[in-house]
């Protein structure tokens, strides 16, 4: 086990412990994307259902050119495109393969919580684009914005894709936004993807499939517990349940037992019983209005260059510069 996944494991320790001795049990989803985890998403991503995907697919896809023009100030200009939370490039190599096919100065340092999901991608990307320069950090969102935190001679294009703004509070979305804008210099874009509101039913479809892949993803997090922290749950005797409410714009995904369960971690001093009725909390996902996305963003120094959405008008790639 490297120092990286110790520091990894220790993390996921303490969530745990703590997430699982309050009375309202809680878990992250970040905890989810462990190797097993990152593909269920990727599987997630290809389903019909799952909206999200196709939409800033489409969005990056008709605005590459656009973009590479927008980023090096019309070929004039190096700049390093880092991406938060980047997964497996999926959306992100419709740039790459434009950026390198009209000879942009340009490198790529792709962040992701998952070693595996990054050392796959960096070897995709050797074989697909072999001169380009990519830089993979292993880290979490704070991490990776504590090491942008020194100056630097080239533009830096920061890359939070695919709705992973959702997974906070409104309010902690707007703090977020607020932590890269100060670590960000003048002339710096920020490109943020957000879920805007919609058909309830649409956006509960994509959170509840049919062939129950989003239930495997999150019940990932026990099966997770029990093979690095030596838990006990019996994952078979859990099952998943996700709600959306339209006056928030939040969906809420829940993991719940179908029988009475005692859940024991010894080395984490978990001794806890699940009576049916009882939750565990895994994920918010938030979904914006027009109007919270005028307020987003606006007091952190941050000019909004402009608003890229999908051709239904579900999705939407917001630009912030630097002033």
């Amino acid at each position: 086990m490297s120092s990286n996944d110790s520091t990894s494991t220790s993390a996921f320790a303490k969530h745990v412990a703590k997430g699982l001795s309050t009375p309202l049990a809680h878990l992250s989803s970040q905890y989810i994307y462990d190797e097993r985890g990152s593909k269920l998403f990727q599987e997630i991503m290809e389903l019909e259902s799952y909206y999200l995907t196709n939409c800033e697919y489409e969005i990056l896809e008709a605005s590459a050119s656009k973009l590479r023009h927008q980023f090096s100030n019309g070929g004039k200009e190096r700049f390093e495109l880092i991406e938060l939370g980047a997964g497996d490039g999926l959306k992100t190599k419709l740039l790459l393969k434009d950026f390198t096919e009209n000879a942009t100065d340009f490198s790529y340092r792709p962040v992701d919580i998952s070693d595996d999901i990054l050392n796959e991608l960096e070897q995709g990307l050797s074989q697909q684009f072999p001169n380009l320069e990519v830089d993979p950090l292993h880290a979490s969102y704070m991490e990776a914005l504590d090491s942008l935190q020194d100056s630097s001679e080239v533009r830096r294009v920061i890359l939070f894709l695919g709705s992973n703004i959702g997974n906070f509070s409104f309010d902690a979305a707007n703090e977020f936004v607020g932590k890269i804008a100060d670590r960000m210099q003048t002339g710096d874009y920020f490109i943020l993807g957000i879920d805007l509101r919609k058909n309830p039913r649409t956006i509960l479809a994509a959170y509840d499939d049919d062939l129950g892949i989003t239930a495997k993803f999150n019940l990932n997090l026990l099966t997770r517990i029990n093979r690095e922290l030596n838990g006990n749950f019996d994952v078979e005797s859990w099952a998943f349940y996700p709600l959306y409410n339209p006056e928030t714009g939040e969906v809420r995904s829940y993991l719940y037992p179908k029988t009475d369960q005692h859940v024991s971690i010894p080395q984490l001093g978990i001794e806890r019983t699940f009576t049916i009725g009882e939750v565990i909390h895994t994920e918010v996902s938030r979904k914006y209005s027009k109007t919270e996305l005028a307020i987003l963003g606006r007091s952190h120094g941050l000019e909004r260059v402009d608003i890229l959405q999908d051709k239904r008008g579900y999705f939407a790639d917001v630009i912030y510069r630097k002033k």
